[in-house]
């Protein structure tokens, strides 16, 4: 037996908040950058408070062309445990910039040394089960045959199903076959992420997510995944010429079927997400006037606890000492 130990995911969801805070003031501007920007700033400041020795190996990255929170940056105090960070300050920076639903603030730490890195890979395969179907799904089997034995282990019927799929061209062949199988699909136009949470999530009605989404994404959603001991299968999926070419000069196994504990090697391991937008699986950031409201979700992975904590934070005392604008 041990004595309770110090979660560092009631930490970090000080820093998603930060985040959440800052950036949903851009909601539905039309300005993701700007929106981002402010996630960024908000997240990097929040992030000097806590006492780890963390290095970032999924964040902003080449793609987004980011002056902090890249990958390879130092963040936290230099003093503590030593570990890996996965960060995405906007999950959904489109959502955010054009006010749609479940855009969120989202972090992910494990110890160092225990995150797969993807390199040049941008895109992956992904299939999001919950602990029920961990052990019958494969990324590999036909659709059809999947959500068969998926929905078996759930208890429920095919048509019962929700699949969350993102609308994307290169998924109309898997959109045809889910709705040949009989399934039902919600359709979402950014955000695998929140996707994959909602997948593991008993409170949401969605079971399942399948498609080609970002490879970092993956990685941080694993994050979560392994503290409810959900599973993710994963496939490494270029979608452009020049991340093929980048991948075999790596010498990456595009074959390769990856799971939860290959993307997260240890269960000591904490996710925060803070929703910005609101929507189906965490309220978006609500100003009352004198200060905000949010929602968000801390897992912790040894004991697969999840929390759902509700913070009214006053801006009047905020701002008295807070370097984050939080009002403007």
């Amino acid at each position: 037996m041990e004595y309770p130990q110090h979660n560092l995911g009631l930490d970090l969801v000080r820093v998603t908040e930060s985040a959440a805070l800052a950036s949903a003031r851009w909601l539905g501007k039309g300005e993701k950058e700007k929106g981002d920007q402010a996630a960024v700033d908000a997240m990097r400041l929040s992030f000097n408070a806590i006492n780890i020795k963390g290095r970032v190996i999924i964040g902003e990255g080449e793609k987004d062309h980011a002056p902090m929170l890249y990958n390879g940056e130092s963040l936290g105090t230099g003093q503590g445990p030593s570990v890996d960070v996965a960060v995405d300050p906007v999950e959904g920076t489109n959502l955010l910039a054009y006010g749609r639903p479940n855009a969120i603030a989202v972090v992910g730490v494990a110890p160092e040394g225990t995150m797969f890195t993807p390199g040049s890979s941008f895109y992956m395969e992904k299939l999001v089960v919950p602990e029920a179907a961990r052990n019958v799904a494969d990324i590999e089997a036909p659709v059809e045959d999947n959500l068969s034995k998926i929905a078996k282990a759930l208890g429920k019927d095919v048509e019962d199903l929700m699949v969350f799929v993102l609308d994307k061209p290169r998924h109309r062949e898997l959109i045809e076959k889910i709705r040949k199988a009989g399934a039902r699909i919600q359709l979402h136009t950014d955000g695998d992420v929140a996707g994959s949470l909602m997948a593991i999530d008993p409170t949401s009605e969605v079971d399942l997510m399948m498609g080609t989404g970002g490879t970092p994404e993956g990685v941080l959603s694993a994050c979560a995944i392994k503290g409810l001991n959900g599973e993710i299968f994963t496939r490494l999926n270029p979608q452009k010429k020049e991340e093929i070419e980048a991948l075999k000069k790596e010498g990456a196994d595009l074959k390769k079927v990856r799971n939860v504990d290959d993307l997260v090697r240890s269960e000591d391991v904490f996710f925060a997400a803070t929703g910005i937008s609101g929507g189906t699986f965490l309220s978006g950031v609500t100003y009352t006037g004198k200060g905000a409201v949010t929602q968000s979700m801390v897992i912790r992975g040894r004991t697969g606890t999840i929390r759902y904590i509700k913070s009214v934070h006053n801006f009047t005392k905020l701002m008295k000492f807070s370097s984050i604008k939080y009002e403007r």
